[in-house]
């Protein structure tokens, strides 16, 4: 796997193949039967030229008219059966093609769900977008049209070239020797495509990314005067993708114009030293027509060929891109009872739940190779405990929360649950364990319920209208036109933030899972939502390890243990009145939230 330009990987060539190859295993009967089609309408395509060189002996032998009428009449029946069977061999390869890309898609919407959240977040939704739209769209097009066009033309060239050397080694090997400007250009194509494919590919989705961030931050650029600096920036990615363009651009420009000159070459050739083989008794003139009616007839397949492999340079790259995906989930055998890790390890299950035990041992972590965020954290969370990382902006807390999320995965040190690392989970089996709510939360296109059993999709009615009445949801949801049935999203009922939010939440209490992480998760609610809301989940979970980033501290208040995190360090760790009491950075921070004058 290389990553060019993006955080997203990009399938080798090797890879590549490995997945072409599986694509036909799996629908190997029906490749078979296209090839055997083709096989059989290129069969009948040849006796054409060969019968007109029949018909041409035939004709110097004195022959009379009813042996040319028997010939014509061949070449009729063999025209007949060529088209019949080249139109079924089209069908079976646009099916083929059809069903190929049905599983392309497939399998890149289970990879795209499988990918570890850090990549996503990393990588931004630009190149995901692009690969999920352009590229696949480039794979179609393939698979459905220059993919059977491939085959077809493939098989027809490789039977009127065979059948030249039949009729004379020499004529066939001189016609073959003629298309040596074509192999040599051929070479030289194929040894710069790819690359310049997939920086076309690159480009495109940094100017996809950067329209995406764009457009999403809309009112915050607005604000802050970035109109300039973000139409900068466009302009830049635009005119990288240009030259990227233009690079593949320049190589068709040398690469057609040598192989539209060289298509006579053959039949020129065949013509001129059969003609000088006919002199001399060699061969017949019926040979030589027939031999200069194949090569021309070679023409036709040769192009398409070679207009097909221009579009396979694309459409291959495409494919790469499309099927790098697979590399940055991971293994996904035996995910049922044992998890895998990115680098391919096998670990045990996650110990049961009376003892998944929470661990950061040593944990040192820095973004991007920048500098440490995380300097040597240790913290044991039990099972059951309600705690509350606090501390000023900066401090680590939603990056320590990501680890212990299995969102990252940390530089030096662990971070495990039950004995087993937290990064290493399977995503089905780290859902179960451990999940991280945050204040960004999305709203699927569909019902209230179809959003809803996403977490669970077993769930009731009166399950689904538990867990909105835990979230304080119930009200607002009793209250849309179809209750659970009503359409969210774009075209149906609008939410808020606050509404999507207890959407998200709600899905959390459906899911149990074993640990709760909420990075201000209830950021978007009014304080007395809020408070209801964490109270209701905290009722909900009772018996479940909740770990809340706490920035309104009346959240530390009710935890059992808080954990103030400073400079990336772990400085204080306890319970709210003991740390109060103590008079340190927790008591300040306490102190300034409900005002100087209050006491603990």
């Amino acid at each position: 796997m290389s990553t060019g330009e993006t955080l997203l990987p990009v399938a080798d060539r090797a890879g590549v193949r490995r997945a072409v190859l599986r694509l036909v295993r799996a629908d190997l009967r029906a490749f078979a039967g296209t090839l055997l089609l083709n096989v059989l309408a290129a069969a009948a395509g040849l006796a054409g030229p060969w019968l007109v060189g029949r018909i041409i002996d035939e004709v110097r032998a004195g022959r009379g008219a009813g042996a040319v009428d028997r010939l014509a009449l061949w070449i009729l029946l063999c025209s007949l059966a060529q088209l019949l069977l080249a139109r079924r061999a089209r069908w079976a390869g646009n099916r083929f093609g059809e069903r190929t890309l049905a599983r392309v898609r497939e399998d890149f919407v289970e990879n795209v769900l499988a990918l570890p959240s850090s990549v996503v977040e990393r990588a931004g939704a630009g190149d995901l977008t692009a690969r999920g739209t352009a590229d696949v769209a480039t794979v179609g097009t393939t698979l459905r049209d220059a993919g059977p066009e491939l085959l077809i033309n493939t098989v027809q060239g490789l039977f009127v070239l065979g059948t030249v050397f039949v009729l004379d080694p020499l004529l066939g090997g001189i016609g073959l020797l003629a298309l040596t400007p074509i192999w040599l250009v051929l070479r030289w194509y194929l040894r710069r495509a790819r690359d310049a494919y997939l920086a076309e590919g690159a480009a495109g989705s940094a100017v996809a990314e950067i329209i995406a961030a764009t457009a999403e931050g809309a009112r915050t650029v607005e604000a802050f005067g970035l109109a300039e600096r973000r139409i900068t920036a466009s302009r830049d990615a635009v005119e990288r993708s240009r030259r990227a363009r233009f690079r593949t651009l320049f190589l068709r420009s040398v690469f057609f114009p040598v192989i539209e000159t060289t298509y006579a070459l053959p039949a020129a050739t065949a013509l001129l030293l059969g003609g000088w083989l006919h002199a001399r008794g060699e061969v017949g003139v019926g040979a030589v027509v027939a031999a200069a009616l194949y090569l021309r007839q070679f023409v036709d397949p040769l192009d398409q060929i070679l207009m097909r492999v221009e579009q396979l340079q694309s459409s291959g790259a495409s494919f790469a891109r499309v099927e790098g995906l697979a590399g940055a989930c991971g293994p996904a055998e035996g995910r049922t009872t044992r998890t895998a890790s990115a680098a391919g390890r096998t670990v045990p299950a996650p110990a049961p739940e009376s003892d998944a035990r929470i661990e950061v041992r040593g944990v040192h972590y820095a973004y991007d190779h920048g500098a440490e965020v995380l300097h040597g954290v240790d913290l044991a969370i039990r099972p059951g405990e309600r705690l509350a990382l606090v501390g000023p902006s900066g401090a680590g807390k939603t990056t320590l929360s990501r680890l212990l999320a299995g969102v990252d995965r940390p530089g030096t040190g662990t971070v495990t649950v039950g004995g087993v690392p937290v990064a290493d989970l399977a995503p089905e089996v780290l859902r179960r364990q451990v999940v991280l709510v945050t204040q960004e939360h999305h709203v699927f296109l569909g019902t209230v319920r179809e959003n809803l059993r996403i977490a669970e999709p077993t769930a009731t009615d009166a399950g689904l209208w538990a867990a909105l009445t835990a979230v304080g949801a119930d009200a607002w949801v009793r209250e849309l036109p179809a209750g659970l049935d009503t359409r969210l999203g774009t075209g149906g009922h609008p939410t808020d933030g606050s509404q999507a939010q207890q959407l998200a939440l709600a899905r959390v209490v459906l899911a149990d899972p074993h640990t709760l992480i909420l990075d201000e998760a209830t950021a978007l609610l009014d304080p007395a939502t809020a408070r209801h809301t964490e109270r209701a989940l905290a009722a909900v979970l009772r018996g479940r390890t909740v770990i809340a980033v706490a920035h309104r501290l009346h959240t530390a208040h009710d935890a059992d243990r808080v954990a103030v995190m400073e400079h990336g360090r772990l400085t204080e760790l306890g319970a709210h009145d003991e740390l109060v009491a103590a008079g340190g950075t927790y008591a300040a921070l306490w102190r300034t939230w409900h005002g100087d004058a209050a006491r603990p």
